[in-house]
């Protein structure tokens, strides 16, 4: 492999699987349609709540009850994404879904490694439909993966809007930070896209977004998808200058690649127009002070 990592981002269909076997299968031709293009695949944010659609429309009208009901089968899809990682040689990001942690749902995104290893980075900062309809609850802490391309982090979907997430996975060594989303809005969908190309600038590091698309009617947790893949990089001299280093067309399935040199981080962290990664501790971070302009 080349330090250089050729990454696809899926711009993910939600429809209506029936049975397992088949959501098994519709995962299984995803990863070898993008495993031709690329080393690295990503997958959105509750892409694997799909799944939820095999116990059918009157089950997931209890969204609740249908996610307790989708832990049954967790093993079995996670054991098949794992498989497929193997066989392709590839890292995959599989679908992230709710995972019963003790007596709680978390949102869960499982990387799967070609070698066997899997890690997991769960949501952390959750949406109002999250935490209320959803009654999710919100992950512990933050992982960085150790992969043959250098260190990875995840910033899932709304983790991506806030600068200090994505800062201590840039500190822990991740050039690469991969936003798997899922947003029913374009507002929601730009919202996840200007805080991926800000971390980008941030840190001077590269930033994967991943949305789900489409509409189905048996499920008001994914019943309405909006947005687009993008790879995002710092703008400056050694990359885009607008940052923009891949991007697909808004709402259309399928994947995009791209194969950012990682080596220009470094160049650019190092002797770009701007030292934003070098210079975020020069913050002020005290309390401003208070003039009266009223007198």
């Amino acid at each position: 492999m080349s330090v250089s990592p050729r990454i696809a981002a899926a711009q993910y269909p939600i429809e209506e699987p029936k049975t397992l076997r088949a959501y098994l299968g519709k995962l299984t031709r995803w990863v070898e349609d993008g495993a031709r293009h690329a080393d690295i695949l990503l997958f959105p944010e509750y892409g694997g709540a799909e799944a939820l659609a095999i116990f059918g429309t009157a089950a997931n009208e209890d969204l609740i009850g249908v996610t307790q009901a989708l832990q049954d089968i967790v093993p079995a899809i996670d054991a098949h994404v794992a498989k497929l990682a193997r066989e392709k040689g590839i890292y995959i990001v599989a679908p992230s879904l709710p995972v019963r942690r003790g007596n709680q749902f978390r949102n869960v995104a499982r990387f799967h490694a070609p070698g066997g290893a899997t890690g997991t980075q769960e949501k952390l900062i959750l949406t109002p439909f999250d935490r209320e309809d959803w009654k999710l609850q919100p992950g512990d802490g933050q992982t960085v993966f150790d992969t043959a391309f250098g260190r990875i982090g995840i910033a899932i979907c709304y983790d991506v809007e806030f600068p200090l997430q994505v800062r201590t996975l840039a500190d822990a060594g991740a050039r690469i930070i991969l936003c798997p989303s899922c947003t029913d809005t374009i507002a929601g969908y730009w919202r996840v896209r200007v805080g991926a190309m800000a971390r980008a600038l941030e840190n001077q590091c590269v930033i994967v977004q991943s949305p789900t698309i489409g509409a189905v009617k048996w499920t008001r947790a994914l019943d309405v998808n909006r947005g687009a893949a993008g790879v995002f990089a710092p703008p400056d001299v050694k990359f885009a200058p607008d940052g923009i280093l891949a991007l697909g067309q808004l709402d259309q399935p399928g994947w995009i690649v791209c194969q950012p040199d990682l080596t220009r981080i470094d160049d650019v962290r190092a002797a770009g127009e701007v030292r934003t990664f070098r210079d975020w501790p020069l913050q002020r971070i005290a309390a401003p002070a208070i003039v009266s302009l009223l007198v």
